[in-house]
């Protein structure tokens, strides 16, 4: 099986994944999407920066625009368990001949820079500045009423790699793809830290490209509204697949696209994963109720458009296999 049995011991321990930072090309909007549409909080902003968050985020950020000329993914970030994890993430990466650098970054604590083996920039950190929870402050809800980040999702030319790789850092797998070959190889897989479906996911594709940043919102109810609002408000043609239920991690979704093309996946209803015993589902890749529980396939873009990582050139997969789109 290529999927590999956990690290319950990781060399390092990562908490969940906590942000990502996207460039943009207009800011103003971008605010106007993410703000203003979606209904997420400013916690901070200049000239050239926005720091957003969901209602119930107390660390500063989860999603960061910075104004740019191309817009691209800077980069991924992970909260770990204390600073003595930092050190010995530096050191394991370190091991691995992976670049891997302590960085300033504005309202974190000490940063840790690094790519995986693929190229995707990725950070990790333990502190961040804190901001009031606005979980019960219903007067100021908007839009979706996003709770928080709850994963990323990233197209990578080698699943397998991908799967060794944040397995031996203590990844655990929930839910995963494979071929219908006599040697089944991987095609996409789920896995988390923070005990429910996903903080990471992988799927087969030319990359690595971010494929979409999913963000948890309270209810069914609230995505339902989104797309009353979308289609009211000028943004009909950023909704690109949904509103429905996947196969995959039951969850109830909405597929967004920015002013850029950035993904967002707005994203409930999945289920607890935190048993360390749990063994992962399979899917294989042409069963139609993989991608949504209702049967209706994805769009052709959802397999083949992503945003690019920032000073990383992205390479075709190497597995041939496709998945069932539609026409």
């Amino acid at each position: 099986m290529p999927v590999a049995k956990p690290v319950m011991n990781p060399p390092f321990n990562i908490v969940r994944v906590s942000h990502v930072e996207f460039a943009v090309t207009d800011l103003d909007a971008s605010r106007a999407f993410y703000v203003d549409c979606l209904g997420l909080h400013v916690t901070a902003e200049s000239a050239d920066r926005i720091y957003l968050r969901g209602i119930e985020e107390r660390n500063h950020h989860s999603i960061v625009l910075v104004r740019a000329e191309k817009p691209v993914v800077r980069t991924m970030g992970f909260k770990v368990a204390s600073e003595e994890d930092l050190d010995r993430a530096a050191f394991w990466f370190d091991e691995q001949g992976l670049r891997a650098e302590f960085v300033e970054r504005p309202h974190q604590g000490r940063t840790l820079q690094a790519v995986d083996p693929l190229g995707m920039p990725i950070e990790f950190y333990f502190e961040m500045e804190q901001a009031p929870s606005m979980l019960q402050k219903y007067a100021h809800h908007r839009g979706a009423r996003i709770q928080r980040i709850d994963h990323v999702n990233c197209f990578t030319p080698d699943v397998q790699m991908s799967h060794d790789f944040y397995t031996a850092v203590g990844f655990r797998v929930t839910e995963y793809t494979e071929t219908e070959d006599p040697d089944p190889r991987l095609w996409a897989i789920w896995m988390h830290r923070k005990g429910n479906v996903h903080d990471l996911a992988f799927t087969n594709g030319r990359g690595p490209r971010l494929h979409h940043i999913g963000m948890w919102t309270a209810t069914p109810l609230d995505i339902l509204h989104i797309c009353d609002v979308m289609a009211t408000s000028g943004y009909l043609g950023n909704m690109e697949r949904g509103p429905g239920r996947h196969g995959i991690s039951n969850a109830f979704f909405l597929y967004v696209r920015d002013p850029d093309g950035h993904r967002v996946e707005l994203f409930t209803s999945d289920y607890l994963t935190a048993d360390p015993d749990m063994e992962p589902i399979r899917w294989t890749l042409r069963d139609p109720q993989r991608q949504t529980l209702w049967g209706h396939p994805a769009p052709r873009s959802w397999f083949e458009e992503g945003s690019f990582f920032e000073g990383t050139a992205p390479v075709e997969p190497v597995l041939e296999a496709q998945p069932i789109v539609a026409r």
